[in-house]
């Protein structure tokens, strides 16, 4: 399978879940995922003060490419902070993470994978 074909609509029809972890404070907006493979375009949104130090450092099986919107968090084993406008390129086994935000954070998310 892969992800759904979809002609333009409002992301806004799409409500913001909980993330895998649990935490309130991090949730998704999916606007289009692959239940069998697990990769996913989504909207994800840490509000102040979120923390994902429980998830712990995040490596997937998967291509990640992640642009901030909005505000800005840290990455806590780096001790480095990114803000709007910046964006990252992720293969598979890139460890990523835990992340901080005081102030909160918007980013857009696509996630693949490359068949070989």
């Amino acid at each position: 399978m892969s992800k759904p074909e979809h002609e333009f609509f409002p992301v806004t029809d799409v409500g913001f879940t909980v993330c895998p972890g649990g935490d309130p404070k991090i949730t998704e907006r999916i606007l289009a995922a692959d239940p069998d493979s697990g990769v996913a375009t989504r909207i994800l949104r840490y509000e102040p003060g979120a923390d994902s130090t429980p998830m712990g450092v995040q490596k997937h099986d998967f291509w990640e490419e992640v642009y901030i919107v909005e505000g800005s968090f840290t990455d806590l084993s780096l001790n480095k902070t990114f803000s709007a406008g910046e964006y990252a390129c992720r293969p598979p086994g890139m460890p990523h993470g835990p992340w901080k935000t005081d102030e909160g954070v918007l980013t857009f998310e696509v996630r693949y994978r490359v068949q070989p």
